[in-house]
């Protein structure tokens, strides 16, 4: 007899399993708060999902699985499962986060089961784990691909009707400067070839969007995009995700797990921050990118695979080298094809098309019950004054918070992140008369207002306001407020 759950599982195995489904639905609340007290502190600022989504799509999720699984509806458990990676693809989140997603969910699984735990339920839950996982990663790419396939028709008959001169955007790109129209056609150049690409820009510039990009124009189109951020996962994991590994290759490979080359095979797998992996991992890079072989962990046969690699990083190349970072042959073998993204600081020409497409997209993303309909002169002018050391992510982050704030269909000054004011003292003098607005009474404002939606909570306001603690206390103390706070 054979198991019969992705050759994994055995029926009398889902009978077994009840004990341990049966812990984990006592303690559903916090089996989920610990899921995503585990997923926050490994990803932190780089997550994806904010802890309201999280709460929504994985709510459903742990509560589907306990309950298919224990009346032993297997097909139910796989049709759940499905529904969450949809949902997953739909919010975009990276493949190598779902992934790390659910040995989190793993772990935070197993603190509920009951002491003494038999050895033999890890195992079965660790194979109920793969299961989860496989399901996830076929309905993810599938979903990922469909996605991928509309919106790149949609925007192949947007950029046919206009000349080269006239687009401001490109495939999910915002900017009509001189630099990133010779960016546009440097990506549909590189587009139409197979070798590999290293995309050069600083942290916040958009390298992933450049990467789809590139992928969305070329023959490949249509098969699927793989992204793994190298900086968010420990190096000695690396290399399992991206080569996959054989049953019983290390300890607690208990099933089958094909890798990132291989769930990429026919389209582009784009490896983010490359100067992160190792030096052994970049020379099986190396190897893999030569002979379109990998090689499994614990397997004795390497296994072809066609995939397109395009590789990032936010250091200088030539600089990786000296420091080691990057091993001087892989950086031969990418700078073949080198993309340098510009920083935001060199196209500020461009920061209110950036500011019209974050204000349509949060809009769209937020549902806010009074939609922001524009921004005001002032606060334009103080954001095309700023040097967005941050780049587009910051200025995404900026309108963002200035939804957050905002109180009217308008973004004004004061809805700003701070960093941005005393670049603008000088458009602030220039609207006083209008508007009797200060630099002082600005960021008091902003200060208490932060203080008023995290209800007092200081730690809470000074992330908001994108400050220290240490930071915030000093205006606290500098307006007055420090003790207003200790008497609400």
């Amino acid at each position: 007899m054979e198991p019969i759950h992705f050759g994994l599982i055995w029926e009398h195995e889902l009978a077994s399993l009840q004990p341990l489904l049966a812990a984990i639905a006592a303690r559903r609340d916090a089996v989920l708060a610990q899921w995503w007290d585990l997923y926050s502190l490994h990803f932190g600022d780089r997550r994806t999902l904010s802890h309201a989504e999280f709460l929504e799509i994985h709510g459903p999720d742990l509560d589907a699985t306990v309950a298919t699984l224990g009346c032993g509806a297997f097909a139910d458990f796989v049709k759940a499962l499905r529904g969450v990676g949809e949902r997953l693809a739909e919010r975009h989140v990276p493949f190598a986060e779902v992934v790390a997603s659910m040995h989190l969910f793993e772990e935070a699984a197993i603190a509920a089961f009951p002491q003494p735990a038999d050895p033999a339920s890890y195992r079965l839950f660790d194979k109920v784990s793969h299961c989860r996982t496989a399901v996830l990663a076929e309905t993810y790419f599938t979903a990922h691909s469909a996605a991928s396939a509309a919106r790149v028709e949609g925007l192949e008959r947007q950029a046919a009707r206009l000349p080269d001169s006239a687009r401001t955007q490109f495939h999910g790109i915002v900017g009509g400067t001189p630099a990133m129209r010779a960016l546009y056609e440097r990506i549909e150049a590189l587009a139409a070839v197979r070798s590999t690409v290293l995309i050069v820009g600083e942290s916040g510039t958009g390298k992933e969007l450049v990467a789809r990009a590139i992928h969305e124009c070329s023959p490949r189109r249509h098969a699927p995009f793989v992204a793994l951020n190298c900086a968010a996962l420990p190096r000695e994991l690396i290399e399992s995700e991206l080569f996959g590994y054989r049953r019983g290759a290390f300890s607690g490979a208990t099933g089958e797990y094909l890798g990132l080359f291989r769930a990429a095979q026919g389209g582009t797998l784009f490896l983010d921050e490359i100067t992160e992996m190792s030096s052994e991992t970049q020379s099986k890079l190396l190897r893999a990118l030569q002979e379109h072989m990998v090689r499994p962990i614990g397997s004795t046969h390497e296994i072809a695979v066609d995939a397109r690699v395009i590789a990032s990083t936010n250091r200088d190349p030539e600089e990786a080298v000296r420091t080691r970072n990057l091993r001087e042959d892989l950086y031969y073998r990418l700078t073949v094809n080198l993309l340098r993204v510009p920083p935001l600081r060199e196209r500020l020409d461009d920061v209110q098309l950036l500011v019209e497409h974050f204000i349509a997209l949060f809009n769209e993303k937020l549902g806010r019950a009074r939609p922001i309909m524009a921004i005001d002169e002032a606060a334009l002018a103080a954001m095309c004054g700023y040097r967005w050391p941050g780049n587009v992510r910051e200025l995404s982050n900026a309108i963002e918070q200035a939804f957050t704030f905002c109180r009217t269909d308008v973004v004004r000054l004061t809805d700003l992140p701070a960093a941005v004011v005393p670049v603008s003292a000088a458009v602030v003098k220039r609207h006083s008369e209008e508007d009797q607005l200060n630099i002082a009474d600005y960021q008091r404002g902003l200060v208490e207002r932060a203080l008023e939606r995290t209800k007092g909570n200081k730690l809470k306001a000074a992330k908001l306001l994108g400050i220290s603690r240490k930071a915030l206390y000093a205006k606290l103390r500098k307006y007055g407020l420090d003790q207003a706070v200790k008497q609400g």
